[in-house]
């Protein structure tokens, strides 16, 4: 039964394929002879249209999108131009916000066209960037920090910027007080009797630290005075001072050299409570309101109305239970090599001209009448 069934498949040859049914296969197409022929190339005389593989079409441009990203370009341009030029004020103003306003527009509707979302999307990354808030802030900031305020004043404030003085400060008594080199010398030869005093009675020895600073005063309308603000060298003892009885001992052989200097004001104690500072004041600045418990006394005296200003500290780290004291004397140890603890002595003075600049001082002034 089993070989009678595969004879009919087998169709008379062992492995070879049955013989298709009567009429063919379903759906069977014949090969027409001339494949046969020509090994399945077409013949020469047949007739063989070619068609071209269509070119993709281009796309062009939008001109809604260049014309938001040049009015975007420009309008960063000139916000740029106008911070440059310190006209910060003008940033905010209605007609800058109108402008910002109409080229926002003009970027939204390229960014809503298909063929302009390109150019669109980079304006509106720019716009985004820089725009008058942010250029506005950026032109605040820079400003402030230069005083560049040129671009909206007027020629009065542009005047007024350079006068030479300080405002309500006046001239007749700047050129009758000692000029800048004058107080350097005062300065220098009063710490020099004061250290000479306290070496002989305490066995002090001293170390000079920093060194002499010399800077612009602000003349009160904006610009710079020819004014100076002056900062001595300071010299601390390389022995420190714990007692306290001993530290008032100091301050009342400092006291006997500024009298002998003949400045107008004894030393004035800024760290002792009811001087003019509140109680929670003192203990923030000076540790405690306790003097006796203070990691620094400060003492003060002036030459009214010379420039001069004599002061006169004690730092003592013994009285500094935290430790943050120290901390900061060790930063300034650093920075300018003075002692961690010791007496210290520096002067300052403020509003003072050089005897270079007095020549010119007064030509100026002669463009300020009344001021």
């Amino acid at each position: 039964m089993v070989e009678q069934q595969r004879g009919r498949y087998l169709g008379g040859s062992d492995g070879a394929p049955p013989p298709p049914p009567p009429g063919g296969y379903r759906g069977a197409r014949r090969v027409p002879e001339t494949a046969y022929a020509t090994g399945g190339m077409i013949p020469a005389s047949a007739d063989v249209v070619y068609r071209a593989e269509p070119e993709p079409q281009k796309r062009t441009v939008s001109t809604l999108g260049l014309i938001a990203l040049s009015a975007t370009v420009l309008f960063v341009l000139t916000m740029l131009l106008m911070m440059g030029a310190g006209g910060t004020d003008a940033l905010y103003g209605t007609t800058m916000i109108v402008l910002q306003l109409i080229v926002l527009g003009a970027v939204v509707a390229a960014v809503l066209t298909p063929r302009g979302r390109m150019l669109g999307t980079v304006a509106l990354a720019v716009t985004l960037v820089f725009n008058v808030a942010t250029v506005g802030a950026m032109g605040a900031l820079r400003s402030a920090a230069t005083h560049a305020y040129s671009g909206t004043k007027s020629a009065k404030q542009l005047h007024d910027e350079a006068y030479p003085g300080i405002r309500d400060v006046s001239d007749a008594s700047v050129l009758s007080a000692p000029s800048l080199e004058q107080t350097q010398v005062a300065g220098d030869r009063l710490m020099a009797e004061v250290r000479e005093r306290l070496s002989r009675e305490f066995g002090f020895t001293w170390v000079p630290s920093g060194a002499i600073d010399v800077g612009p005063e602000r003349n009160g309308y904006g610009g710079e005075s020819m004014l100076k603000r002056y900062a001595s060298v300071v010299w601390t003892t390389e022995q420190p001072v714990h007692d306290t009885a001993r530290k008032r001992e100091v301050m009342r052989a400092i006291d006997g050299v500024l009298a002998e200097q003949r400045l107008i004001m004894p030393l004035y104690p800024l760290n002792e409570p009811g001087n003019g500072i509140s109680d929670d004041m003192v203990a923030k600045l000076y540790g405690s309101r306790d003097p006796a418990a203070q990691h620094t006394w400060e003492y003060y005296a002036g030459a009214y109305p010379d420039p001069l200003r004599f002061y006169a500290y004690a730092y003592d780290l013994s009285k500094d239970p935290t430790g943050e004291f120290r901390i900061q004397r060790e930063a300034m140890h650093r920075q300018t090599g003075e002692p961690l603890e010791g007496i210290q002595l520096a002067v300052f003075a403020r509003q003072v001209l050089s005897d270079a600049d007095r020549a010119e001082f007064e030509e100026r002034l002669r463009d300020y009448p009344g001021y």
